[in-house]
């Protein structure tokens, strides 16, 4: 499932971009080394915090602080970070309430990234009453709206933005929502052309460069061009070369290609800068393909010991190993059937269609699954999915026609379940 990108992703690149994060006003960012803006961004925390812990009772600098905290974040995968950028965002907007934006934008991505999207929608929705034709501010709330599968206003916001298409807060959202769609060259171009306009941003931190990178790399792998997503991945990885979101991205792409110690290698070395569940998930894989269960176990217990540690609901991520795995389907499909209740997007549904698969529950699963599919994604894992349930209906022809989509758009969405569905594929036809 294609999680980890979004949660540290867009909402924290619209803040830092619409909002003014900048380091101390003395100092000018440039295109400097990551290393060199960690470090500056780490004394720019320390000055801001000084200066709130001399006037408690002030915003501005209370604001700026939250929005540093929120930029460290993004950058090494901190949760302790994310929730100092939420508790001191609600200190700022304690001591003003009004035109206190920077303060509503790091809230409302602060809750965003912990997935906690109906709170922020609550938040979005009050910074769109403040001023209504701000752009940053509707994309937002757009982006919220994907989040919790409220096409319907998510597609009417979007349409109403589209003359911002090559705006740095418009533009990944616009591609978010044309890749949701099924249009997966709509969103390359726009994130081709908001990556060149970010390049030309000379007061933009390396990582945010870096992240327009990880999502073209991300977007070719899954659609299953792996030689593209290598060049992508790699033009990131030269920008900011200890990049944890974009070592992870070559871990998986080295997962899919079944080279499974350079999946190892760079797993380890993303996890090195940040314990991400997604990537303990895929190194442990890797040591599961080689042969090597102990140490895969002892990845899998990561994993489980840090998602259980996160702010914010039940990790999606963690769900779709569960039930990859068949481990604690009964606990997964409650969470799953619990959240479905407010956010009701595509992939919360394919999550729910898949639990009930797993739990015998066919029927329930291809209602599930017909609302994954609506809005005509191209993702092979959701044709995956409805294939085996299809098959497990003792429909025939329509399991055919779903597993075929499956390795027609992607044949490498999955280290193994490609080579499953072809088994099944031979079965139904008789080979």
């Amino acid at each position: 499932m294609r999680l980890p990108v979004y949660v540290l992703g867009i909402g924290v690149m619209a803040v830092a971009v619409s909002a003014g994060i900048l380091t101390h006003p003395a100092l000018d960012h440039g295109h400097r080394p990551a290393a060199e803006d960690a470090a500056i961004r780490d004394q720019d925390i320390a000055f801001y915090a000084a200066r709130a812990a001399h006037d408690p009772s002030g915003a501005i600098d209370l604001g700026q602080l939250s929005a540093l905290y929120l930029q460290r974040a993004r950058a090494t995968g901190d949760n302790a970070d994310l929730l100092r950028a939420e508790s001191t965002a609600r200190h700022s907007l304690r001591n003003r309430a009004t035109r206190n934006h920077k303060a509503q934008a790091v809230l409302t991505s602060s809750l965003m990234a912990q997935h906690r999207f109906a709170e922020a929608r609550l938040v979005a929705d009050a910074m769109v009453a403040a001023d209504s034709t701000g752009v940053a501010q509707r994309a937002t709330r757009a982006e919220i709206d994907l989040e919790l599968g409220r096409y319907d206003s998510a597609a009417a916001a979007l349409g109403s933005l589209a003359l911002y298409r090559t705006d740095l807060a418009v533009a990944p959202r616009l591609a978010r929502w044309a890749d949701l769609r099924g249009r997966p060259e709509e969103a390359r171009r726009l994130l081709r052309e908001a990556r060149d306009e970010a390049r030309r941003r000379v007061d933009l931190p390396v990582e945010q460069l870096a992240w327009y990178q990880l999502r073209l790399g991300d977007l070719a792998l899954h659609h299953g061009h792996l030689a593209e997503a290598r060049r992508e991945l790699e033009t990131g990885l030269e920008i900011a070369p200890d990049d944890y979101r974009l070592l992870s991205a070559v871990a998986r792409l080295e997962a899919a290609r079944h080279h499974w110690r350079h999946a190892i290698d760079a797993g380890d070395r993303a996890i090195q800068q940040a314990l991400d569940p997604a990537t303990l998930g895929v190194v442990g894989e890797a040591y599961a393909a080689i042969g090597d269960g102990s140490k895969a176990e002892e990845y899998y217990h990561t994993m489980e010991t840090v998602v259980l540690h996160q702010p914010g609901p039940f990790h999606r991520a963690w769900s779709l190993f569960l039930l990859d795995h068949d481990r604690d389907v009964p606990r997964v499909l409650a969470k799953v059937e619990e959240e479905i209740r407010t956010r009701q997007d595509i992939y919360g549904y394919d999550l729910l269609a898949w639990a009930l698969h797993l739990s015998g529950r066919d029927v329930e699963a291809r209602r599930a699954m017909s609302r994954a599919l609506t809005l005509g994604t191209r993702d092979a894992m959701l044709f995956y999915h409805a294939g085996m349930i299809e098959r497990g209906l003792g429909d025939a022809q329509s399991a055919r026609h779903y597993l075929r989509a499956a390795l027609e758009t992607n044949p490498y969405w999955n280290p193994l379940q490609p080579d499953r569905a072809r088994t099944v594929l031979d079965s139904l036809d008789g080979r």
